[in-house]
């Protein structure tokens, strides 16, 4: 398994940016629910995390655990979530971009810090407006802010989704969290879309025609 490190995080440290924010963003592809960013800011290695890993890569309560010790550890950390109805009305990859914006600004707002550097997981992830940034292919996996913002991404995903789940009980949400399993394709057939299914996503699109 691929171990991420702060290597990138020191070199921008080193070069003088000091406030060097990794952020990733968390359901970009399923048919339902919000995409959620989440960002990181750290100043050394005490503040790493050990069991962190890109979110894919960790179980769910890997992934629960490590939510509650990077807000801990961390020097700064937040969190953006964009709606359903915002996807569906912005497009996919400028809601990613809103949730990122949001979870630096929060940073920002709640941690009094200036954000100096940013880097973002995804290499054609939509410039983050007004920061210095480098988007990274597959950032998560290597970069340790990058890897910690996906964590807080998923997880607060997953808990909204998981409230979702009882207001919505025929699609499972708790079990698949939007993605496009056999189980939520076969829900979609027997009971059609609900409030917050993505209706500019196929196959929601189409089952809406």
């Amino acid at each position: 398994m691929i171990i991420p490190t702060i290597k990138l995080e020191q070199t921008l440290w080193e070069k003088g940016f000091i406030i060097v924010a990794g952020v990733d963003e968390a359901g970009k592809g399923p048919w339902a629910g919000p995409v959620t960013a989440g960002a990181v800011v750290i100043k050394d290695k005490s503040q790493v995390v050990a069991t962190v890993r890109d979110s894919k890569l960790m179980t769910k309560i890997q992934r629960e655990n490590a939510f509650d010790e990077i807000c801990k550890k961390s020097t700064a950390f937040g969190v953006g979530i964009v709606s359903h109805k915002e996807i569906d009305t912005l497009g996919i990859d400028f809601a990613v971009k809103k949730a990122m914006m949001q979870a630096l600004q929060e940073i920002e707002k709640n941690f009094a810090l200036k954000i100096d550097f940013v880097i973002v997981d995804g290499a054609r992830t939509k410039p983050l407006d007004n920061y210095n940034s480098q988007r990274i292919l597959d950032g998560g996996l290597y970069h340790y802010t990058i890897s910690a913002g996906s964590v807080l991404a998923k997880v607060t995903r997953d808990r909204i989704m998981k409230k979702y789940a009882k207001q919505f009980p025929n699609y499972l949400f708790e079990q698949h969290v939007g993605y496009g399993t056999k189980n939520h394709q076969n829900a979609l057939k027997q009971f059609g879309p609900c409030e917050i299914h993505r209706k500019s996503f196929a196959p929601i699109k189409s089952l809406l025609a």
